[in-house]
């Protein structure tokens, strides 16, 4: 696999950034994560490290170097991070679990498989036009699919931020997930927190990722998003891929899956730094990505400060 990964994110007007995103891959699977944690419910931060985590711990343990059934693993995935987010709940004797969005998105062999749960979004976006997106599991946009409200009022609609569907709720999450994707040379995949669609326009985002250099495209609409946004920015989190198959030669020069031995993986996505997961065992192995110095180079770009990406 060869591909250019960016992300970016900035807490806006916040007093705490309660967004996480990530990716980790092996030679044949790539796995891309961006959670949302819940700002009005309790530790939405927490819930959203530990249901990445959770996540990317069940791909680490499964990818052999693929996935075998990958909407099955999407499926398990979101379940395990709801129930690794009630097990908290039940070991700290909270009243209620922390609450979090999710979108994730599984390719390998060129193909594409994705499903969310809750407003954080996927993208698909093939030579600047939205092929794409998922759908909010808000009551506004089920208003707006029954055509009782205009499209325009995803943006202004008092009850626009009310979800009907996350991790860590008490009932279980529904898991919307996409048919399979076959991909071409060049398509790019943008998985952003709702703090970035509130604010940038589709037709804009489009643009963007296809108008500017990818490395550029990903910290300017982060930055549209704060700025439109003004001083009630909310946090926003944006993890984005060009993907460029087996094809060599294309500028800018890619990551790639073939440095890497059968048996590795490498990931941005590091162990929790909350006390509160102190009793909480799930995370990445950190020697998962260590011990081979071909690997050790393709991967140190991701463990860059505040944008992982391309290989130099």
């Amino acid at each position: 696999m060869r591909f250019t990964v960016h992300q970016d994110s900035h807490i806006g007007g916040r007093s705490t950034n309660q967004d996480r995103a990530g990716y980790c891959f092996t030679r044949d699977a790539l796995l891309m994560l961006l959670a949302d944690g819940m700002g009005g419910h309790a530790l939405g931060g927490l819930a959203a490290s530990l249901a990445v985590q959770t996540m990317g711990a069940l791909f680490q343990e499964r990818a052999q170097p693929g996935i075998h059934a990958p909407h099955r693993f999407l499926d398990d995935a979101v379940f395990a991070a709801h129930h690794a987010l009630h097990r908290y709940r039940a070991a700290n004797r909270l009243p209620d679990a922390p609450r979090t969005t999710i979108v994730v998105c599984l390719i390998q062999y060129g193909h594409a498989y994705w499903a969310h749960c809750g407003d954080s979004r996927l993208y698909w976006v093939r030579n600047g036009r939205v092929l794409a997106r998922t759908r909010d599991h808000s009551h506004v946009e089920s208003l707006i699919i029954q055509g009782r409200l205009p499209a325009s009022a995803r943006l202004t609609h008092p009850d626009r931020n009310k979800l009907f569907c996350c991790l860590g709720a008490p009932s279980l999450p529904r898991v919307d997930k996409a048919p399979v994707t076959a991909l071409k040379s060049g398509d790019q995949f943008l998985l952003c927190s709702d703090g970035l669609w509130n604010s940038v326009a589709e037709h804009e985002l489009a643009y963007r990722l296809t108008a500017q250099a990818f490395p550029d495209a990903i910290p300017a609409l982060v930055q549209a998003a704060t700025v439109n946004a003004g001083k009630s920015s909310d946090n926003v989190t944006a993890l984005g891929l060009i993907w460029l198959g087996d094809e060599a030669a294309l500028p800018p020069p890619p990551l790639s899956s073939t440095v890497l031995p059968v048996d590795s993986l490498a990931t941005t996505m590091t162990a929790a730094r909350h006390a509160e997961l102190d009793d909480v065992s799930v995370g990445i192995a950190a020697d998962a990505c260590g011990g081979d110095a071909e690997m050790d180079r393709a991967v140190a770009p991701m463990h860059a400060k505040s944008k992982p990406g391309q290989a130099p």
